[in-house]
């Protein structure tokens, strides 16, 4: 059985941990196929992430850099499930370049890989804050009441995927979609897949600046509620179409 694994993550202005994150979590690879990669995608970094990023290219032939200008977290998000799914990958692990999760952890996910279709990191304990915790106990509560499923935890960056269940669903997904983690493991539970939530660690920022505020999560959050009455139109409408 193939085991290409893709790591992918999402960056931007992460010159203070980025080297850090690579080499903590580039041996990961070893686990998986030859073929396996650790794919960056850059947002448009104003600091000296692309330059170390460059750099490190000259290290470890695996890692792959993607810039691309302008994209929020959620683009580069879907932009990097539909890559790594381009690429003929089995698997798909993402995780942020923040340094927020522990590679250490990575190891019963993957030793796990084949007993579920998708297994999803539950931050139980968050290092980044009570104000963040609450955003994702709103979330799962909107995720409730719009679909009717009950998720602990649907946006954590700590997710290992079948290849196979992420290309199911992302095209549903506006590519400028900016939840698209918590809409995919919707999808993943509401359709009742395999799917395994195993607590993680999930420690503070280790260096640089939070770009996310209030303004903004509120922003997100106005935008999420019609993107899920959205979505939930569209699934009602798929599973009648469906059904005939």
């Amino acid at each position: 059985m193939s085991n290409k694994l893709y790591i992918v993550m999402p960056t931007y202005n992460e010159e203070a941990n980025i080297k850090n994150v690579v080499e903590e979590w580039y041996p990961v690879l070893s686990l998986a196929d030859e073929d396996s990669k650790l794919v960056i995608a850059d947002g448009g970094s104003k600091d000296n992430t692309i330059k170390i990023l460059k750099e490190l290219q000259n290290i470890y032939p695996n890692l792959e850099v993607i810039e691309k200008p302008g994209t929020d977290h959620g683009t580069k998000v879907i932009f990097l499930y539909k890559y790594a799914i381009e690429q003929k990958a089995d698997y798909i692990f993402q995780t942020d370049s923040d340094g927020q999760t522990k590679a250490s952890e990575f190891n019963f996910f993957w030793e796990n890989r084949n007993n579920y279709e998708a297994i999803i990191g539950n931050r139980v304990i968050r290092g980044d804050g009570f104000f963040r915790k609450i955003v994702e106990r709103v979330l799962c509560i909107l995720i409730l009441l719009f679909f009717g499923v009950n998720i602990q935890d649907s946006n954590a960056p700590f997710r290992l995927m079948k290849a196979d269940l992420v290309n199911k669903y992302i095209n549903r997904l506006e590519p400028t979609f900016n939840l698209p983690n918590t809409m995919m493991t919707t999808y993943f539970v509401y359709y009742k897949h395999k799917v395994y939530f195993k607590e993680i660690t999930f420690q503070p920022r280790q260096g640089g600046k939070n770009f996310m505020n209030l303004k903004r999560i509120i922003r997100i959050g106005l935008e999420t509620i019609g993107n899920f009455a959205k979505y939930k139109s569209e699934l009602k409408a798929y599973e009648n179409k469906k059904d005939k």
